[in-house]
């Protein structure tokens, strides 16, 4: 605690000559000093602020749910809103590619999507693949005789997949605990899958799906780097999930040790700084 308080009043005593040297320098100079290192400040603070040509990040609103949740928690729920919504993004790209398939599902693209997106936010069942949840649907999905909206059964089973890793939650608080080695094997399936959507065919000879497209005129890769997304992301928190009771020992440590440095220092102890240095010039 001595060498704490040492360095403080350092600190003070080095704040403290600024400020005579500035009196010294005149009035004028010194705030003409302090006028010029605002300005630069807000000009740097205008160049890092500027939003990327393609927008600016934008974080979540708070919520009361929060208050339940350790940054683990709320880093598994940020990771699982996006794994979701990257596939459903998916959805709209596959849907456009393979325009024969939402038709099975309902009278319009919009009105299939959203019937897929509450059918997994629900955890519903999804009846063309016989009720068949996690793998087992994804495997279905991927039969080379399924003759249903493909597209659905894709993007259900690969979400249900992904959400049942997580111990069937989308929401997790501190009363919730993850599976490292099931959100790992996750990632794996989402790798096989992206595969076999690629390189199976049907009974015809024709693609599963239409989803890359790397021609001598075009490439499209986006199904891919979205898979990519999902992937990377559920690797993420799956090393991340091994960490948690680590880093929350680490955590507590750190708080025990750094926490007597964030303590005021005694009114008495600054006001003998303040002559000490003083006294000095």
């Amino acid at each position: 605690m001595r060498d704490e308080r040492l360095l403080f009043f350092c600190f003070f005593e080095h704040c403290t000559r600024s400020a005579v040297e500035g009196l010294r320098l005149g009035a004028w100079r010194y705030y003409a000093r302090l006028l010029a290192m605002g300005w630069c400040s807000v000009v740097l603070a205008a160049c890092t602020s500027t939003p990327a040509p393609y927008g600016e990040v934008e974080g979540e609103r708070f919520g009361k749910g929060e208050l339940v949740q350790s940054d683990t928690n709320r880093m598994a729920t940020l990771a699982m809103q996006q794994n979701l919504e990257s596939l459903f993004s998916l959805m709209d790209k596959l849907y456009k590619r393979n325009p024969s398939e939402w038709p099975k599902t309902a009278d319009s693209r919009e009105a299939a999507m959203e019937f897929v997106r509450l059918t997994v936010l629900n955890r519903q069942g999804w009846a063309p693949l016989g009720q068949a949840r996690d793998v087992k649907a994804l495997s279905r999905a991927l039969d080379a005789e399924f003759a249903d909206d493909r597209v659905a059964a894709f993007i259900y089973s690969a979400a249900d997949t992904v959400i049942a890793a997580h111990g069937g939650k989308t929401f997790f608080t501190m009363i919730d605990g993850l599976n490292s080695q099931a959100i790992y094997n996750a990632a794996r399936n989402m790798e096989i899958a992206s595969w076999i959507l690629a390189t199976r065919k049907k009974t015809d000879g024709s693609p599963l799906l239409l989803a890359n497209e790397m021609g001598a005129a075009e490439r499209n890769l986006s199904f891919e780097r979205e898979m990519s997304k999902v992937i990377a992301r559920l690797d993420l928190m799956a090393v991340y999930g091994t960490e948690k009771y680590r880093r929350a020992a680490i955590g507590y440590g750190q708080g025990l040790v750094g926490g007597p440095l964030m303590q005021f220092l005694p009114v008495d102890a600054l006001a003998t700084a303040a002559t000490a240095a003083t006294s000095a010039q």
